[in-house]
């Protein structure tokens, strides 16, 4: 796991989630705990997990409950991770080998299900049944925005189907941690409802980067072909900027005509021409007023470490080199 200064407070807390997540097919087909196994140490940020962990302490939650609630929602995390991986067809994630790069369709279907079905038992040990019901909203929040990108949302280029469409993605489950850890916590509902809105603002400004990282960051590094959204007709928020600004442009028509699978060419030229032009920054500055916006929130929470290191784990979204 990468370490980062927001997860400095809670180190010690998430080497505890990871070993609860790595029980959790200790009993079960050894392929199974293998598999389990080779997510964790693929590891990444536990940029959610932190999330929970420092909204839980900073609000004064039980550490064991904490500790349950922020393995429930790394587990779901992992679970979409392995189902986007087969349904993308990706071979690599963060530079390691996917599950499906050396099994079959079937056996990573199943390997998602089996983590599904442990996230879902880790959220109902929480024993708080707002929890369970909101960690089963989010799962179908997830899906459905899977389901509609998959069905509905190529060549689409309006600014309300796309931030349905990275809330959905992205920021429902962003949303869902920090809620879930004040959800546990001996607070007012109101504190609740504060740091919901800032999971979700950082969430939002999360997939804006991870969108501008397809157009500027290189395959090693993003783990998958620059402007792979754009090739297969997903219109991201740089694209979004560069059609208001540029609707006259050519491969703009043969996006949004609904051609970009019969016309790559032209797709890669719209891939450079967003690439080189001020549409990158416009969508950088949104990413950013969302994580001010977040970072503004904060001010009614206790002061204290944690407090601060959200605010460097809100930072750190919109700081990743692009």
């Amino acid at each position: 796991m990468s370490q980062h200064l927001f997860t400095s407070p809670v180190q010690a807390s998430i080497q505890e989630v990871e070993e609860l997540m790595r029980l959790q097919a200790h009993d079960r087909h050894p392929e199974l705990q293998a598999a389990l196994d080779h997510l964790i140490v693929a590891g990444g940020k536990r940029v959610r997990p932190a999330l929970v962990l420092l909204t839980g302490n900073m609000l004064g939650a039980d550490h064991d409950r904490l500790i349950t609630t922020a393995a429930a929602v790394e587990m779901l995390h992992t679970a979409t991770l392995v189902h986007d991986d087969l349904i993308d067809g990706a071979l690599l994630r963060r530079g390691n080998p996917t599950l499906n790069s050396h099994w079959s369709p079937a056996a990573t279907v199943l390997t998602g299900d089996f983590i599904f079905a442990r996230a879902a038992k880790l959220a109902a040990n929480t024993d708080c049944l707002p929890l369970m019901k909101l960690f089963a909203e989010t799962l179908a929040i997830i899906v459905n925005g899977e389901l509609t990108q998959l069905f509905s949302s190529r060549g689409i280029a309006n600014r309300e189907n796309y931030d349905q469409r990275i809330y959905a993605k992205t920021a429902s489950l962003f949303e869902m941690s920090a809620r879930a850890a004040a959800m546990i916590s001996p607070v007012e509902q109101v504190l609740v409802e504060i740091m919901q809105e800032f999971g979700r603002n950082i969430g939002m400004a999360f997939q804006i980067l991870d969108d501008i990282l397809d157009f500027t960051g290189e395959q090693e590094s993003v783990g998958k072909p620059v402007g792979s959204d754009l090739l297969q007709g997903l219109v991201t928020l740089p694209t979004l900027y560069f059609i208001e600004k540029y609707p006259n442009d050519t491969n703009v028509a043969i996006l949004l005509n609904g051609n970009f699978a019969s016309e790559p060419k032209a797709m890669i030229e719209l891939v450079q021409s967003i690439r080189s032009s001020e549409c990158i920054k416009l969508a950088l500055n949104d990413a950013r007023s969302l994580v001010k916006a977040a970072i503004s929130i904060l001010k009614d929470m206790p002061a204290g470490e944690e407090r601060q290191a959200l605010e460097e784990l809100a930072r750190y979204i919109v700081d990743r080199k692009i």
